[in-house]
């Protein structure tokens, strides 16, 4: 058994690890600017040539891709304490690409209805997979992996084939094809600090939402049957977690598309430090998640410049070993 470390000293370390990384991803970039000049620009008293390039183009990214993270990380940890699954994550699940269909559809919409439109639809794109997938793959009070991820998997396809179906049909969306295909592809992308906002108050309100059900996931871990022997409100709490889970990643692919794995690989290696208590594990795997997205933006950004990669790319590469390890030591489990 591996020895986990302080609680105390965990979180220590990812804040600063976050504040590490957001000053890297600062500094570099096409125009790389010195450590002390990005301080000064954002202490109001930089160049006007830095302030513009990160005030304006940077920071809003850096601080993007850190929400998109800390929402995936979250979502992941949420989906597998409710699932009791491991493989559990946003994007294995359907939920993103489910996200992705609300919001080509809000995008299609927003001429006529507004920017709000889009993570309003991405919201309700993400609800309805993930309580698809969920009643599809339970079997009794069972979810077996090889359902769960083959609905996932389906989903997926399905959701992929619609939004190609809507591009094909719409002229208006083809006039936005480069923005949707950055969706798809992931990538960081915020064009005004009103949208990052808005994400950021999503993301924090399905934060505290998950945090307040922390105990009663706790309890949900030794089954439904001694959940409920305990007091909780099973139903009400597979409600509030997938509602939860469904905004943290509608806020996601508002901001970034489909970004696959961060739900799976951040709760995994966070559970490893800190253990299965949800009350630290949540807010551990928010700040881990906003490091892994942070640094997974910034090689997306450097690694073959003036060529920026997509960082869907870069956390697929990480990612997909990963998910392939899990998936190994399940099935040697079930040869005990």
């Amino acid at each position: 058994m591996s020895r986990r470390l302080p609680a105390a000293t965990v979180f220590a370390a990812l804040a600063a690890g976050l504040a590490g990384a957001i000053a890297i991803a600062l500094a570099l970039g096409a125009v790389a600017i010195p450590l002390e000049r990005v301080l000064a620009s954002l202490a109001g008293q930089g160049e006007p040539t830095d302030s513009a390039i990160l005030l304006s183009l940077r920071l809003p990214r850096v601080l993007g891709a850190a929400l998109v993270g800390a929402a995936l990380g979250v979502a992941g940890a949420l989906l597998q304490a409710l699932l009791r699954n491991p493989l559990a994550d946003p994007y294995v699940l359907g939920t993103s690409a489910g996200a992705s269909v609300g919001a080509t559809i809000g995008l299609f919409l927003a001429a006529t209805l507004g920017h709000l439109v889009v993570p309003l639809f991405a919201f309700a794109g993400a609800l309805a997979s993930i309580a698809f997938v969920w009643r599809i793959a339970r079997i009794g009070p069972h979810t077996p992996v090889v359902s769960l991820l083959l609905a996932g998997v389906v989903l997926s396809a399905f959701a992929g084939s619609v939004v190609a179906l809507l591009l094909v049909l719409s002229d208006r969306l083809q006039l936005r094809l480069a923005t949707v295909l950055a969706w798809l592809m992931g990538g960081v992308s915020v064009v005004s600090w009103e949208q990052l906002s808005i994400a950021a108050t999503l993301v924090g309100a399905s934060l505290l939402l998950g945090l307040a059900a922390g105990p009663r996931l706790d309890a949900l871990a030794f089954g439904e049957d001694v959940a409920a022997g305990l007091g909780v409100d099973v139903e009400r709490l597979t409600r509030t977690v997938l509602i939860a889970s469904a905004l943290l990643t509608a806020s996601a692919v508002s901001l970034a598309g489909l970004v696959g794995f961060v739900g799976l690989v951040v709760p995994h290696a966070v559970r490893l430090l800190l253990g299965p208590a949800h009350t630290r594990l949540l807010p551990a795997c928010a700040l881990g998640g906003a490091v892994f997205l942070v640094v997974a933006d910034l090689v997306a950004r450097v690694a073959l410049a003036p060529t920026e990669l997509p960082v869907g790319v870069i956390t697929g590469l990480v990612g997909g070993p990963f998910f392939f390890v899990l998936l190994w030591r399940q099935r040697e489990s079930y040869r005990l």
